[in-house]
């Protein structure tokens, strides 16, 4: 009997470099089998998914990667700031928008290892210093409490990514945020698989 291979849906948004992928994250049902595939279904067990939270479009990075519009999030509001000068980035327009005051964030998986990358500016010109914007967030079970961007990042509109490796055993990606002082905040959500 041959193996089954899963893969994502092709109208996910990915780490390819075309900028004609759509902006939607990719479905969770799995390919028959990798002997039939579907017509024009790529033949990928797992593939990375960018998200540019709060953006209302997709957006290129300097590597050519794509990244989905702002979608998998539950609760908040989005904001887009393109006036914005970020430092410690080579992609400031990643940071000009951000999903502020959400419950938590999702994303079909097919299962494995992942890198997850958040990406975290503070941007809020009513944020002054440290402790003013202070949230706890769970990646798949690993809790991060008293998550301060401003000192992670060392100041205001400075760029900082947090990586934290997990293992997806039932095809769905959980962060869950909770709010200390003020709304929980991010401005993307980079997935990329592990060997």
């Amino acid at each position: 009997m041959l193996p089954v291979l899963l893969v994502l849906a092709a109208s996910g948004c990915h780490s390819s470099a075309d900028p004609t992928a759509s902006a939607a994250l990719p479905s969770a049902s799995p390919a028959p089998s990798a002997v039939n595939p579907p017509t024009g279904s790529p033949a990928v067990a797992r593939t990375a998914v960018r998200v540019k939270a709060g953006a209302g479009a997709p957006f290129k990075d300097s590597c050519g990667n794509v990244w989905c519009a702002d979608q998998g999030f539950s609760g908040g509001d989005t904001l887009e700031r393109p006036d914005l000068s970020i430092a410690n980035t080579s992609d400031p327009g990643l940071y000009q928008s951000e999903h502020y005051g959400m419950d938590s964030f999702s994303c079909p998986l097919v299962n494995g290892k992942y890198l997850v990358k958040l990406h975290f500016c503070e941007t809020y010109e009513g944020i002054t210093g440290p402790g003013q914007r202070v949230f706890s967030f769970n990646v798949q079970g690993k809790d991060f409490k008293d998550f301060d961007v401003w000192v992670k990042a060392g100041g205001p509109e400075k760029a900082y990514i947090e990586s934290v490796p997990v293992e997806i055993t039932n095809g769905k990606l959980l962060i869950a945020f909770a709010s200390k002082v003020e709304n929980p905040q991010i401005n993307g959500i980079e997935v990329i698989p592990q060997n």
